[in-house]
């Protein structure tokens, strides 16, 4: 094995691109936890919290959208083993002048759920975004991070100063 393929697990020894094998990895249970944010104006906010946005309810969107995303994150994001997740949840918080989406994926499987958790975020989050723009075209999604993830070889891992 070359010194640059032991680093870079998804490049060959040619330099190609190529899929992690994980056959030979332990099933265990996975679990992730990711959250993101969307700012947005006072206005935007209390219709989106009033049910009285145009497009309708804006969270149930952004749930199911999520959840869709998570299910379809190894067609999304290149290299990605496409995944038969057990459960897949996103639910929101009010904040002051924002809403925050956390989703929570979780298997039983030989790879992370990571990018599942953070997919369904980020389509929450976005999905926010369209149902609500015509009242707010300058809302800002960010913070879009993983907070925390158990299973696997490297364990449980927690970011530092998490909110998880």
């Amino acid at each position: 094995m070359s010194e640059n393929s032991s680093r870079l697990t998804h490049l060959g020894d040619d330099g190609a691109a190529r899929m992690v094998d994980v056959g030979g990895k332990q099933s265990s249970n996975r679990v992730a936890v990711a959250s993101g944010r969307i700012a947005m104006s006072a206005q935007a906010l209390a219709a989106i919290r009033g049910g009285e946005a145009p497009k309708g309810d804006v969270l149930a969107a952004a749930r199911i959208a999520g959840i869709m995303a998570a299910k379809r994150t190894g067609e999304l994001i290149p290299l990605c083993h496409p995944l038969a997740l057990d459960a897949m949840t996103v639910e929101f918080d009010f904040e002051e002048n924002a809403i925050r989406a956390t989703g929570t994926a979780s298997l039983t499987g030989r790879t992370g759920v990571e990018m599942e958790a953070m997919v369904a975020v980020s389509v929450a989050l976005l999905t926010i975004y369209d149902m609500a723009k015509s009242i707010d075209k300058a809302m800002v999604i960010g913070e879009v991070r993983l907070l925390e993830k158990q299973g696997g070889k490297s364990g449980h891992w927690r970011a530092p100063g998490g909110d998880s």
